[in-house]
């Protein structure tokens, strides 16, 4: 069964806080040690749980700032297991998450944690997240949490700090016994700026460097915040069917995708933002993800599941035939439609297209040799300025067929 993502999300993530105890460079939330006044009380937090599971038992995750700065947490993890949600939990790598606090969220029903490591050595990682030692907090979380029997998964950050530093990691986490490892693509928003991103060219080496180690390693690895990554997996899945080396069609549709297959949740296809994607602030403000910070209402008014299934915005960012510039005559448009929260964050419009993908669709080129379209780092660079993003200058070719 593929999930119908007009209906209901593959994922729902709340931001419990913002209250953390790190300071990361990229941090979306800009995150600072103090709680917000106006956070969802336990009972507002309880009745989201209600709401989210009208969709169906579909993924949950805790997120923050740090999700244990709230004395809830294993209560609402128990609360959502019990609704029969998958719950899923993103600690802050610090001294919060102790062994006795792990073992309370197993007991309660946590199903996934998943800790942040964005380098192979404490050098890059705490370099990255602004606190010494936050990598040797990572590393001893995903042990005492494998010790205890529960499903790990890590989470990276592709910035220009560690884009040549991702065969090395593989190779870390190959031995953490993780299963799955989902490698985010910088967004210029919260505290990161559009230098901080690796930028196409970069982008495109990762993705073939994931594909290939996708094949080797001992856990499921998904490409977040980079649909266009869909791209990359169907032509190389095409080049293998004619060498001969693959027999089953090309097909990006993924199982379970956060959760083992043996969990069947069902194939999904890439997920977006607002599509097959749902975020809820720390103060109730419902987005089409914590990137695109465009609030189509909020729960503490508004109904979770209708906001999702009919607001404006998420219609909107679920039609692609909406999408502008080089997105919308792109062959791949429907398996990939590019990131919209990038595209939000440098020109400050959701449906135009994707900032930092470095292929050229055939029928743009020709429209940009016809005079019909402009050359993509001018139309990007226009809207950027336009939007007072300064877009950090592409020197490297962008890729055609």
């Amino acid at each position: 069964m593929v999930r119908d993502f007009d209906n209901a999300p593959f994922l729902v993530i709340w931001e419990t806080t913002q209250a953390c105890d790190l300071a990361c460079k990229h941090c979306r939330a800009e995150a600072q040690p103090l709680h917000h006044p106006d956070e969802l009380t336990t009972e507002e937090a309880k009745k989201l749980l209600d709401d989210v599971r009208r969709f169906g038992p579909i993924i949950f995750v805790f997120s923050g700032g740090d999700c244990l700065k709230r004395p809830d947490i294993v209560e609402l993890t128990r609360y959502g297991s019990e609704l029969g949600l998958r719950m899923a939990i993103t600690p802050a790598t610090t001294p919060l998450c102790t062994t006795e606090k792990l073992r309370e969220l197993k007991e309660a029903g946590l199903a996934r944690l998943a800790v942040s490591l964005d380098g192979s050595s404490a050098e890059v990682h705490d370099e990255f997240r602004q606190v010494q030692g936050s990598f040797g907090h990572g590393l001893r979380i995903l042990e005492t949490a494998r010790e205890l029997g529960i499903s790990t998964q890590v989470n990276t950050v592709v910035a220009r700090h560690n884009v040549n530093d991702f065969t090395v990691m593989a190779n870390l986490l190959a031995d953490l016994g993780i299963v799955f490892w989902e490698v985010f693509f910088l967004i210029p928003m919260g505290r990161a700026s559009a230098e901080d991103v690796a930028g196409a060219e970069a982008f495109e080496n990762v993705f073939e460097e994931l594909y290939d180690l996708a094949k080797t390693v001992p856990f499921d690895i998904k490409a977040t915040a980079a649909p266009h990554y869909s791209r990359v997996v169907m032509k190389r899945q095409v080049a293998e069917q004619r060498a001969g080396t693959r027999t089953a069609a090309a097909d990006v549709l993924t199982d379970g995708v956060e959760h083992s297959r043996k969990d069947g949740i069902g194939r999904a296809r890439s997920v977006n933002d607002g599509d097959g994607f749902l975020f809820v602030s720390h103060v109730g403000e419902i987005f089409p993800s914590g990137f695109l910070p465009r609030s189509a209402g909020n729960v503490r008014t508004d109904d979770l599941v209708e906001t999702y299934r009919t607001a404006p915005l998420f219609v909107q960012l679920r039609d692609k035939s909406l999408l502008k510039g080089k997105c919308s005559v792109c062959e791949y448009l429907n398996v990939c439609g590019g990131s919209r929260a990038r595209a939000f964050a440098v020109t400050g419009d959701p449906l135009e297209s994707e900032p930092f993908c470095a292929y050229v669709p055939p029928k743009y080129q020709r429209m940009v040799e016809a005079g019909e379209a402009q050359p993509v780092d001018e139309y990007f660079r226009e809207r950027a300025l336009a939007h007072g993003i300064p877009l950090p200058v592409v020197e490297e070719p962008r890729v055609s067929v």
